[in-house]
C-alpha cells in the first residue's frame, strides 16, 4: 500500500499509540533500526481502539489512515482490512463525518421508527450526515431511538430517544436538543424497579465512588478479602448461580475451571457487548450503578487468580462507556485497581474496550477475537475459554447481570441470596419490558413469577388493548401466546415448557401487531448480522429471509406446504451445524411463530 495518511490520520492514531519511536514504526529511521527491528508482541491487541480512534477523528477509514495503522502496529494490510471492514460502525468509503442511526428493529418499529428512518432521509440534508437504518440499539424503553456518530471537530456519540427530525438534526448540528428524552447524566427516564440488583440504579449519586460506597459499595469485595479465592467460588458454586446471558451456565463452575489452571497468566472479562433486540438491561446497570459492574469483575478477578480483566463494550452504548471509564479511573486512584488491588504485590486491573457494531461479538470467542485484534469471528469448540480462552490463556468471561449477582452472594450469604427464587433457579431476575406495555422498563422480580405477573407489574397492556403475543428472550427466543401467561420464568420451568428465558427479553404485542412483518424484520437481523464463517449460517439466514418473502408475496416454490417444509429443513441445518448460537437460533422466532399462530400459512400446533 503506498497511500500516505493526512496530519489529521496521523496524529489520532499517535495520540493513542504515543509519538512512533523507531523506523520500524513510522519514526525517523536511524543507523540502530537497520540492525534490530522492534516490535512489541501486543500490538496487535491495539488495533480495534486505533481504528475508533481513527475513524472517530475523520469519520471513515482511508486507504492511507488504514495503512499508517498497519506499519505503527505491525499489522498485514489484508488483515487490518478484514478488521476495518468486519464491523457496521466504521466504513472504509469516504462520508460525512456525522452518521445517523435510527433503529428500525422490533421495539423501535412499534413505535414509529420506520417512519422516523424515511423522515430523516428526506430531511437530513446529504451534506450534514448519513442516515441509515439500524438493528436495536439497546434503547427499547424509550423507543424510537436514534445514535448520532459525529467525528472530527464535533466528535460525540449522542443516543437519542423519543426524538423526531428537528431534534435529530440539532444533535447532528451540535446544538442543544431539545424536545426530545435525551441521555443525560440526571435523566432517569422510564420504570427501573427492583430491591437487589437494581437497589443503586435510580441514585444518582451511585455513579461516583463515594457514593457508591456510601449504599453499600465494596462490602462485597471486602468480604471476598476476608474468606480467599477458594472460598469465594465455593459461595457462588453453593448459590447456584447460572449465566444470565442465554446459556445457564454454572458461574461457579467456570470460575474453579480458571483458578484451578497452572497456566498463567489468567484474564476475566465481562461481556457488555448487549446487543439482542429487546435487551437493555445491562446497559441500564453501567450507566446508574457503574462502579458495581467493577467490582463484581473485580471479585471475578481475585477469585481465578486474574491480574488482568477486560470490560468489553456495546460501541453504541456512550453513556455506558464515559460513566465506566470513569469508575475505572476513580477505582484505579482509590487503589481498588492497579499495582496493589488484592494487597502489596498484588495486581489486578481492567481495561475497557468498546465494540464497534458486531452482533456476534456477544459470543465469548467471537468477542475473545475482537479483543485481540481479529475480526470477531467465533472459534470452533472445544478448547474451551477455561482452557484457552483470550489470548490462548485461562479466561472465565461473564455478562453484567451474572456478575452483579455475586454482589449479594457475598453479602447476604448463600442462605440470603436463595431465600428468593426457587431450589433450581436461585435469586433474581433481571427483565426487560418493552413493546405494547404501559410502563416499559426493567423491573427485578424473583425467579418463579408468571409471564403474566411481570407483565401486569409493567402496567399491563397499553389501552387495555388484548395480548396477541409476547416475544421471550429476544430474537434468538421465540414467541408464545396470551395462553402461556401462566408459565413460570424460571430456568426449569422454561425447559419443561419448550420457551427460553434467553436474555431477560419480554417484548409484548397488543392485538393490532403485524407479526408477519415483525418475523420478516428478524429474519433480515440474523441475515445481517451473521458473520459469514460457516455455511449453514452464512446461506441459511439468506435461504430463511428469501423463503419468507415467497411466501408473503404468493409465488412460493412449489406449494405453501413445500415452502414450509424447506424452511423447517433449514431451521434445522442451521441448529446443527452452525458454529455458534447466532446460527444455531436464527429460526427460533419465526419457528415459533409458525408454530404457535400459523404465519406465513403454517398451521398452528401450539
Amino acid at each position: 500500500m503506498t497511500a500516505e495518511a493526512t496530519a489529521a490520520e496521523r496524529a489520532a492514531v499517535d495520540a493513542l499509540l504515543g509519538p512512533p519511536e523507531s523506523g520500524w514504526e513510522c519514526g525517523v529511521r536511524t543507523a540502530a533500526d537497520l540492525r534490530v527491528s522492534r516490535a512489541p508482541v501486543d500490538t496487535r491487541t491495539r488495533l480495534l481502539p486505533v481504528l475508533h480512534a481513527l475513524h472517530g477523528a475523520v469519520g471513515w477509514i482511508s486507504e492511507g489512515g488504514l495503512n499508517y495503522v498497519c506499519e505503527r502496529l505491525t499489522v498485514p494490510p489484508a488483515e487490518a482490512y478484514g478488521v476495518a471492514t468486519f464491523y457496521a460502525m466504521f466504513s472504509v468509503e469516504e462520508r460525512p463525518a456525522t452518521v445517523v442511526h435510527v433503529c428500525d428493529d422490533l421495539a423501535c418499529r412499534l413505535q414509529g421508527g420506520r417512519e422516523l428512518l424515511e423522515t430523516c432521509r428526506h430531511d437530513v440534508p446529504s451534506d450534514e450526515a448519513v442516515v441509515v437504518s439500524s438493528p436495536c440499539l439497546g434503547q427499547c424503553e424509550r423507543a424510537p431511538a436514534v445514535l448520532v456518530q459525529r467525528a472530527g471537530d464535533m466528535r460525540q456519540d449522542v443516543a437519542l430517544t423519543g426524538v423526531g427530525t428537528q431534534q435529530v438534526l440539532q444533535a447532528v448540528r451540535d446544538e442543544q436538543v431539545h424536545g426530545a428524552v435525551a441521555h443525560t447524566d440526571t435523566d432517569l427516564g422510564p420504570t427501573y424497579q427492583g430491591d437487589r440488583l437494581l437497589a443503586r440504579v435510580s441514585d444518582p449519586a451511585a455513579t461516583a465512588l463515594e457514593g457508591y460506597r456510601a449504599t453499600g459499595g465494596y462490602a462485597a469485595f471486602r468480604r471476598a478479602l476476608e474468606l480467599g479465592p477458594d472460598e469465594v467460588i465455593r459461595l457462588v458454586t453453593d448459590a447456584k448461580l447460572l449465566g444470565r446471558g442465554g446459556a445457564a451456565f454454572p458461574t461457579g463452575v467456570k470460575w474453579r475451571g480458571v483458578a484451578d489452571q497452572a497456566v498463567t497468566p489468567k484474564y476475566v472479562i465481562c461481556n457488555a457487548d448487549e446487543s439482542e433486540p429487546g435487551t437493555f438491561k445491562d446497559r441500564v446497570t453501567m450507566e446508574r450503578d457503574p462502579f458495581a459492574v467493577i467490582e463484581a469483575l473485580t471479585i471475578a478477578g481475585f477469585a481465578t487468580g486474574a491480574e488482568q480483566g477486560y470490560l468489553y463494550i456495546r460501541g453504541e452504548y456512550p453513556i455506558a462507556t464515559r460513566r465506566l471509564e470513569s469508575a475505572i479511573a476513580e477505582a484505579r486512584a482509590a487503589g481498588l485497581l492497579g499495582p496493589g488491588a488484592f494487597g502489596p504485590g498484588r495486581p489486578f486491573d481492567i481495561e475497557l474496550r468498546r465494540g464497534a457494531g458486531a452482533y456476534i461479538c456477544g459470543e465469548e470467542t467471537a468477542l475473545f477475537n475482537s479483543i485481540e485484534g481479529k475480526r470477531g469471528e467465533p472459534r470452533n469448540k472445544p478448547p474451551f475459554p477455561v482452557t484457552y480462552g483470550v489470548f490462548g490463556k485461562p479466561t472465565s468471561i461473564n455478562n453484567v447481570e451474572t456478575l452483579i449477582n455475586v454482589l449479594p452472594i457475598l453479602t447476604l450469604g448463600v442462605d440470603g441470596y436463595a431465600s428468593v427464587g426457587t431450589s433450581g433457579s436461585t435469586g433474581t431476575r433481571l427483565f426487560c419490558l418493552s413493546g405494547h406495555v404501559e410502563r416499559p422498563g426493567v423491573y427485578e422480580h424473583p425467579h418463579g413469577v408468571t409471564l403474566g405477573e411481570v407483565i401486569e407489574a409493567a402496567g399491563g397492556v397499553r389501552g387495555g388493548k388484548a395480548i396477541k403475543a409476547v416475544l421471550l428472550g429476544g430474537a434468538a427466543g421465540g414467541f408464545v401466546g396470551p395462553d402461556r401467561l401462566d408459565a413460570s420464568l424460571t430456568f426449569e420451568g422454561a425447559r419443561a415448557g419448550g420457551y427460553t428465558l434467553g436474555s431477560g427479553v419480554i417484548m409484548v404485542f397488543d392485538e393490532g401487531t403485524d407479526l408477519v412483518d415483525l418475523c420478516l424484520r428478524i429474519a433480515r437481523f440474523f441475515r445481517d448480522e451473521s458473520c459469514g464463517q460457516c455455511v449453514p449460517c452464512r446461506v441459511g439466514t439468506v435461504r430463511q429471509e428469501e423463503a419468507l418473502h415467497r411466501l408473503v408475496i404468493g409465488r412460493t416454490i412449489g406449494s405453501t406446504e413445500d415452502e414450509l417444509e424447506l424452511l423447517g429443513d433449514v431451521a434445522a441445518v442451521m441448529r446443527d451445524a452452525s458454529i455458534c448460537g447466532l446460527g444455531q437460533t436464527a429460526a427460533s422466532a419465526v419457528q415459533s411463530a409458525i408454530a404457535t399462530f400459523g404465519l406465513f400459512g403454517g398451521e398452528a400446533t401450539a
